[in-house]
């Protein structure tokens, strides 16, 4: 199935126990004072959504930013929440399409099989006059058996195998960062891309909130020589807007494809990384 679901699709399962709605949105990047996305979700959430934190559900241990958790303490921190590895989960955000694809991701990646978000988001509900609430909202404990998928989470070693046998790898970051002409928003880490890389700012792949249709996602991809039959690396800054082009290729076909967890903020540190900048 699509991992993409209609507000209707989703209004016909409210109140379903084997169904639960996560609202995963982050802040996004840039913006000051920053948008403090638990507050929206207190202040109108769809009916009966629970708000997952992408940040307190990434490695503590790590400086990386958002990085996967032990399996341990995803099983740990889902289950609080109330969410059976079982269930069908559904995810949306509040505004475009942002973060929820990487906790697609994240979940798919620890094993759940039925993960799904809702084209549109939180703006697409509201449009189709479908019912929201305020306020927080608790679920009884449940269990959520995390078992790490490895084949989709690259890490370093992996991503500079991939340089060197001249895989595909997939930058979402815009075009003046992946070149060199602007910097990065981390401070201390150079701007510029793996030697190889393919640029492709995950803003290409949305028009007006949402993913672009699957027709337009293939051109897109194979405007910029993608072969989806093969091997895919995707990365960014942090490892979230890497997962709107995982999300994209699920969508246009592609099933080979792995997201590099640390991404640039990993790969510009490292002593070993080869950085080249165009600009």
């Amino acid at each position: 199935m699509n991992p993409l679901i209609t507000p209707s699709w989703l209004a016909d399962r409210l109140g379903d126990p084997g169904t639960v709605i996560l609202d995963a949105t982050l802040p996004p990047v840039g913006v000051t004072p920053p948008v403090d996305t638990r507050s929206r979700y207190l202040a109108s959430h769809i009916t009966g959504a629970i708000f997952f934190d992408i940040e307190e559900f990434s490695d503590r241990s790590t400086p990386l930013p958002h990085m996967l958790p032990t399996s341990e303490a995803f099983s740990r921190g889902l289950s609080a929440l109330g969410v059976d590895d079982r269930m069908t989960i559904v995810l949306y955000e509040q505004e475009g399409v942002f973060s929820a694809p990487r906790a697609w991701w994240m979940l798919r990646s620890f094993g759940a099989c039925h993960v799904y978000i809702l084209d549109g988001g939180l703006r697409a509900w509201i449009d189709a006059g479908l019912p929201t609430s305020s306020g927080p909202v608790h679920r009884a404990p449940s269990k959520f058996r995390a078992k790490l998928i490895p084949h989709g989470v690259v890490d370093f070693p992996r991503i500079q195998q991939t340089i060197a046998e001249r895989g595909q790898i997939l930058d979402a970051r815009s075009a003046a960062r992946f070149t060199g002409a602007a910097p990065e928003p981390r401070p201390g880490i150079s701007p510029g891309h793996m030697p190889g890389a393919i640029n492709l700012p995950f803003t290409d792949l949305v028009k007006d909130g949402r993913l672009k249709s699957a027709d337009q996602l293939h051109e897109i991809f194979a405007a910029k020589g993608v072969d989806l039959q093969q091997p895919i690396t995707t990365t960014c800054g942090s490892g979230v807007t890497a997962a709107v082009i995982a999300l994209g290729l699920e969508i246009a076909g592609a099933d080979r494809v792995g997201l590099y967890d640390g991404s640039w903020a990993e790969y510009a540190q490292h002593p070993e990384a080869v950085i080249e900048k165009t600009s």
